[in-house]
């Protein structure tokens, strides 16, 4: 049988996903959240894991350097990959909000500016209102922003909510619920079928 290639996203829900994984009945022995490898396979060398920053994960399986990927719908959404996205491990869950203070009330028609790491989840957003916004691109700290001046909203990730309350800011809007997702490369979902498919079988069963 041909050897799938899986890329998984490094991080926040690398744990589980590797715990999920083993579940499978599919044991990579030296596949750990800790591990410095890169590569790594299962004891019959049909399923080869690549480790790889989550942003990056899309790229990967839309270029065809993996057959599958698993990673967060947010990473998803921001990188606009051509991919096949065909299950939802539940792993993860959180949601995009707009937030901001709840006292600020910008003019009538004025275009927003917005500060986020997800400048292609935000228009696409606002655009759907037809609000017009300008990005303010952030890697970190967004909610920074509107308490400086630099932005009158912001478009984040929220899980706890903890951050925001702690900085006087409050969700104004969800966008989306996020969460761990598998992604597949079109090219591999024809030729790779069966592989492909007996995975994301496996993937079910140990969901369940």
């Amino acid at each position: 049988m041909e050897q799938i290639t899986l890329a998984l996203a490094k991080g926040r829900p690398a744990k589980q996903t590797i715990s999920l994984l083993e579940k499978t009945g599919e044991h990579f022995p030296e596949l750990t959240e800790e591990s410095r490898k890169l590569v790594f396979h299962n004891l019959d060398q049909s399923i080869k894991v690549i480790f790889v920053k989550a942003v990056d994960v899309p790229t990967y399986v839309e270029k065809g350097a993996a057959d599958i990927g698993i990673v967060g719908k947010d990473n998803i959404l921001e990188s606009l990959a051509d991919v096949y996205e065909l299950l939802d491990l539940k792993i993860g869950k959180c949601k995009f909000s707009v937030a901001g203070k709840a006292d600020h009330q910008p003019s009538d028609n004025q275009k927003l500016t917005i500060a986020t790491k997800y400048p292609n989840i935000a228009k696409k957003h606002f655009k759907k209102k037809g609000q017009p916004i300008e990005i303010v691109k952030l890697n970190g700290s967004v909610e920074l922003a509107p308490l400086i001046g630099l932005a009158d909203y912001i478009v984040d990730i929220v899980e706890t909510g903890n951050t925001l309350r702690e900085n006087d800011l409050s969700v104004l809007e969800d966008i989306e619920t996020i969460s761990t997702r598998l992604i597949v490369n079109k090219a591999s979902f024809a030729t790779k079928s069966m592989q492909v498919n007996q995975f994301i079988n496996q993937l079910k069963r140990a969901l369940e």
